[in-house]
């Protein structure tokens, strides 16, 4: 077996991630996702070993701190568990990447309203409209988009359609109508299509809740958390907060279903970068599946998250991660989706390297009828992909997103978030370089720490399962 010294490639820190969050030290196996404790002195000799670092080295540099026999034997450990298989080199490269040939189209994101009853201050849809007409998708589009959905699909079976806005509910009649033929035309074809619904909620009363829970539909609720943080950013037409009117809603929904079948999604800014208590907000009214993103776009208004506000927001992931252990242990836990790191069971090879699949296998759908990459490159013309009448697309658009994965995008080769991550988004790389190629850094550095924190609250949520067994 070839010495995994003498194998290159890789960086310090792009296989193995060493690092400390909540008072534990963690490494990162970032090739199998393995997830280690290391005392002390392993931390400090794992960190030393993946820099290229001899045994003589290591040993003489940390002796004077944990003693030179400790550091020999955690030396020898590691470099033991390297050479079995049960740690990865540090050293060596991935494997070579090519995207799959076959382009099949499995997710469509519906733009049934580019309206909207609320004016968010910081909307990447400009208001709901996206810079377009405001206007409602016909029923004839959504139909047009289901049948090319399912022409597309090639074998595939499963399949998701999410309506989106805009305010979908503001077209709730052709929510319904489209649904009702979707399930019927996909059942005839053998195959099945999931439905999810992204609101305000402003809309939400029993009788559309009714519809969402009779058809299974997975829901997203926007709510930011406490009251201030709600009306400072997500106002109605007259300049008006919409928390009185969106929380109670929200309260009734989610009491009514399962966690897991909504998810209740909230955007911090500048002004609030103590968001951990308005995740702890959301928590308390009875949410139990949530999600809290940075401000998309906007950084150069007085809103947009800074390189300069880093410290702070890893600070808070920190606090939040602290608070999420702290209500499991209470028996009041909660779900946090950036917290639900599957180290075992997550997405297959090619999610991993090229994410969330735009421009490839899930596409946007104007009112209109045109197609998009995703939600957010819709009404950008030089995204503009084809539509859903004829059903040609534009080839070489294709190819520029199926090309666009952590082995092309700046950087990500080399970074050790690389198969968690899977590149970022690409309208953030987009919007902020004008390359989906070039990721933006300060969203790159929320991610990673956002990674770490979930990695450690996995680690702890281990612990106290073995503890108790």
């Amino acid at each position: 077996m070839p010495c995994p010294r003498c194998l290159s490639g890789a960086r310090k820190d792009a296989n193995w991630h060493v690092f400390s969050v909540l008072g534990v030290n963690l490494l990162l196996d970032v090739k199998t996702g393995g997830l280690h404790e290391l005392d002390a002195v392993a931390y400090d000799v794992a960190d030393a070993y993946q820099g290229h670092g001899s045994r003589e080295e290591v040993v003489r540099r940390l002796a004077a701190i944990h003693g030179e026999e400790a550091v020999g034997e955690a030396y020898d450990e590691i470099d033991e568990m390297v050479f079995s298989g049960r740690l990865s080199s540090p050293f060596a490269p991935d494997e070579p990447y090519e995207p799959s040939g076959e382009v099949l189209v499995k997710a469509l994101c519906l733009h049934v309203a580019h309206d909207c009853n609320l004016r968010c201050r910081y909307c990447f849809g400009k208001t709901g409209n996206f810079g377009m007409t405001r206007e409602l998708m016909p029923e004839r589009v959504a139909r047009a988009a289901i049948d090319f959905l399912l022409a597309r699909s090639g074998k595939r079976r499963n399949l998701n359609v999410d309506f989106f806005g805009g305010e979908p509910l503001l077209n709730f009649g052709v929510v319904k109508s489209t649904v009702e033929y979707g399930r019927a035309r996909a059942e005839r074809l053998g195959k099945h299509i999931d439905f999810t619904l992204t609101t305000n909620a402003v809309l939400l009363d029993d009788n559309v809740a009714r519809f969402l829970t009779e058809n299974d539909m997975l829901v997203v609720l926007s709510l930011d958390g406490r009251k201030e943080t709600h009306d400072r950013m997500r106002v109605a037409p007259g300049g008006c907060g919409s928390y009185d009117v969106v929380a109670p809603h929200v309260r009734r929904f989610v009491e009514s279903r399962a966690p897991g079948s909504y998810f209740v999604r909230g955007t911090y800014t500048r002004a609030n970068l103590d968001f951990a208590s308005d995740v702890m907000h959301l928590a308390d009214i009875g949410c139990e599946s949530i999600s809290v993103e940075p401000v998309v776009g906007g950084r150069d208004a007085s809103y947009g998250i800074r390189a300069s506000d880093l410290d702070a927001i890893g600070r808070e992931y920190e606090r939040l991660a602290a608070l999420f252990l702290e209500r499991h242990a209470q028996g009041r836990g909660f779900s946090f989706y950036h917290f639900n790191v599957d180290l075992e069971g997550g997405p297959c090879l090619a999610r991993r390297l090229a994410g969330c699949g735009a421009g490839v296998d899930y596409l946007a759908v104007a009112p209109d009828g045109n197609v998009y990459p995703c939600h957010q490159f819709v009404g950008q013309p030089e995204f503009l992909m084809g539509d859903v009448f004829d059903g040609e697309m534009d080839e070489a658009l294709v190819e520029r997103f199926r090309g666009a994965h952590v082995y092309t995008k700046r950087g990500c080769a080399e970074c050790w978030a690389r198969f968690i991550c899977s590149g970022g988004c690409h309208a953030n790389a987009y919007f902020s370089s004008g390359d989906i190629l070039i990721p933006e850094p300060v969203a790159c550095a929320i991610q990673k720490k956002r990674i770490e924190c979930a990695l450690a609250v996995q680690a702890l949520l281990r612990d106290t399962r073995d503890a108790a067994s």
